[in-house]
């Protein structure tokens, strides 16, 4: 089988995204004659600033923000690191909790375990079972001490939208009551970046974001290049020092912001078209494999998700070999986030839901793209349940499905 085959069958897109030609396009000249650092003043320097600018324009003109309020970092996880560390220790004087759920990205877990060895108080919000936070809890838990409140706008697994429009609407209530610019509300929006709207002010949150993580791998962009938007007066210290910039530093990735603010601009450009084309083709899986593969559960939102994202329990079976069968066959698939793929620990977002451990080990993630086609999905429908079948003939287990 071909390379080209084998991308034909590609459905991790939520691990990343091959480069647009496009944004390698806009990208490569910065590798060869245009290499200049921005903070140069001649006019090598000169021309990689106005590549950078340009990159800000188009991110700015999509997120609706000032081209200042975004600041670029080396990932999704730098840009996590920077929102709860920088909010956190900057605003420690005025409180010491932050809120966050419990199907966060591992970064920001991560960073919340670190900060309560550092005497925070980190209160998790549990999802229920199609994996959305409850707003009576938020509003129960949110008091004075709360400078942050972070939730995904949409988990790495099963893609389920959190109500973000809602979230922000509790907190600007909570605001306006206790006469206090705290808590900030920071928003993960690397998975959502290419099917929903980022606009900071109107449409991800009624009464806006103060902080948003971005990343370019995801969104058909270079790897190694992320960002973070911070909204104009939000108390943030950086978390790296050293490079002579406030939040930045360390010379500027100007290939990598290039091609950032290309596979942004292309991506809102391209969002509603694709968002149909994509759910057409998921559902169309998803009903496929329901009808030809018994036993079978669906993980998180059945609506409220993503419309590339297609999580599902196989009974009987582990993941991991049914992986490695697909595999064989051309298609790349998931077993959950991707930074849990050298792990034997099962997936903390799967296990937020109440899965038991069976199910969790049965989990498949089928997260769609651009490269995928109809014949992509009957290809996987023609090649799942026998492999399903085979696995299950030499399986001890036999489980029955909850509820």
């Amino acid at each position: 089988m071909n390379r080209h085959q084998f991308e034909k069958f590609y459905f991790d897109y939520a691990s990343t995204t091959p480069l647009d030609s496009g944004v390698f396009k806009a990208m490569k000249p910065y590798f060869f004659n245009n290499f200049g650092n921005a903070a140069n003043l001649y006019k090598l320097g000169r021309d990689a600033k106005i590549a950078v600018e340009n990159a800000l324009d188009k991110i700015s003109l999509v997120l609706g923000c000032l081209p200042e309020e975004f600041v670029f970092t080396g990932s999704a996880t730098e840009s996590d690191n920077l929102a709860i560390f920088g909010v956190a220790r900057a605003n420690r004087e005025f409180g010491n909790k932050i809120i966050i759920s419990n199907v966060e990205h591992k970064g920001i877990i991560a960073a919340c375990k670190a900060l309560k060895e550092e005497g925070f108080e980190i209160c998790e919000l549990k999802v229920d079972k199609n994996g959305l936070i409850s707003s009576g809890d938020l509003k129960k838990n949110i008091d004075k001490k709360t400078i942050l409140v972070s939730i995904t706008y949409a988990d790495n697994e099963t893609g389920t939208i959190q109500p973000i429009r809602e979230i922000a609407e509790i907190i600007k209530k909570f605001r306006i009551r206790s006469n206090r610019v705290l808590p900030y509300f920071h928003t993960d929006a690397t998975q959502a970046a290419s099917y929903l709207n980022l606009n900071v002010n109107s449409s991800v949150g009624g009464s806006s974001v103060d902080l948003m993580t971005l990343s370019a791998h995801k969104i058909y962009g270079p790897k190694g290049i992320g960002g973070l938007y911070i909204r104009k007066g939000t108390n943030i210290k950086a978390v790296i020092v050293g490079g002579g910039r406030e939040l930045q530093s360390s010379t500027g990735n100007i290939p990598g912001i290039v091609g950032f603010g290309e596979a942004l601009f292309l991506a809102d450009k391209y969002r509603n078209s694709e968002f149909c084309r994509i759910k057409e083709l998921r559902d169309k899986l998803q009903d496929g494999i329901i009808k030809l593969v018994p036993k079978v559960v669906l993980n998180g939102h059945p609506e409220k998700r993503l419309p590339n994202f297609l999580n599902v329990s196989i009974l009987d079976v582990e993941g991991e070999a049914m992986l490695l069968h697909l595999d064989d066959k051309g298609i790349s698939v998931g077993t959950g986030s991707a930074c849990n793929s050298q792990s034997l620990k099962p997936s903390h977002i799967i296990a937020a839901l109440g899965r038991p451990y069976e199910y969790i080990h049965g989990n498949l993630r089928f997260s769609l793209g651009k490269g995928v086609t109809d014949s992509s999905i009957k290809y996987v429908l023609r090649h799942l349940p026998e492999i399903v079948g085979k696995l299950r003939r030499i399986s001890p287990m036999n489980l029955k499905i909850d509820g």
